[in-house]
Formats: structure tokens, C-alpha cells, sequence
């Protein structure tokens, strides 16, 4: 993969982690209330529009990125947002990581690192 795809890669990656990271602190808010209050009080907050903010722009990044990679591959690739999202979500929510998650990120890593070895060749 070239350069330029790799650093698309990883701009996607950390766009995807950080959108997802915002919606679930905007949405986990103890404040927030309920019903449309809740819409009201999340989109008064910065979590909402930097979640929001952070998947357009990888939305535009994700364009970029497949048009320069094979469909097949840039999906298996994507992939990688799960494990990365997970972690996150296990380091930042104290959200649990059980065996089988641990198992589902090995084997996701594990398929991703098969699809960029193959995709260099």
C-alpha cells in the first residue's frame, strides 16, 4: 500500500474512533433527561457536534480511501475501526471486554493484518 493510502487509512480509522467516542459521551450523559429534553440538552453540548463533525469528515476520507484500493479491501480494512472503537470504549467507559470480545478483536486484527499483507504484495 502506498503511503498516501496507509495515512487515509489511519485518518479514517482515527476519525471513525473519535465520532464514535463523542456520540457515546454525548449520549451516556447523566444530565441529559429524557424523551426530547434529551435531544435538546445532547445537541447543546460539544460531544454531539464533534461526533458529528468527525464523521463527515470521514466520510470524505473514506471516498478518498476507496477510490485509491480495491472495494474488497478497503471494507476488510475498515474493520479495524471495531477493535480500535472497543479498546477505546474499554480505556475512556470502563465498558467490559469479555473472552469473547478479546477473541472476536484477535481474530478481526488478525484478519485485517492477512488483507494489508496481501493488499502489499
Amino acid at each position: 500500500m502506498s503511503p498516501l493510502v496507509v495515512t487515509l487509512w489511519l485518518l479514517n480509522v482515527t476519525l471513525d474512533t473519535v465520532g464514535q467516542l463523542a456520540f457515546k459521551a454525548a449520549a451516556s450523559d447523566p444530565r441529559a433527561g429524557d424523551g426530547l429534553a434529551r435531544w435538546r440538552y445532547m445537541a447543546s453540548r460539544p460531544w454531539i457536534w464533534v461526533g458529528l463533525i468527525s464523521y463527515v469528515a470521514e466520510f470524505l476520507v473514506w471516498i478518498a480511501f476507496l477510490s485509491l484500493i480495491d472495494l474488497s479491501q478497503g471494507v476488510l480494512l475498515g474493520s479495524i475501526n471495531i477493535v480500535v472503537v472497543m479498546i477505546a470504549g474499554r480505556i475512556l467507559f470502563r465498558e467490559k471486554l469479555t473472552p469473547l470480545r478479546v477473541t472476536g478483536i484477535l481474530l478481526v486484527t488478525a484478519g485485517v493484518a492477512i488483507v494489508g499483507i496481501a493488499g502489499a504484495g
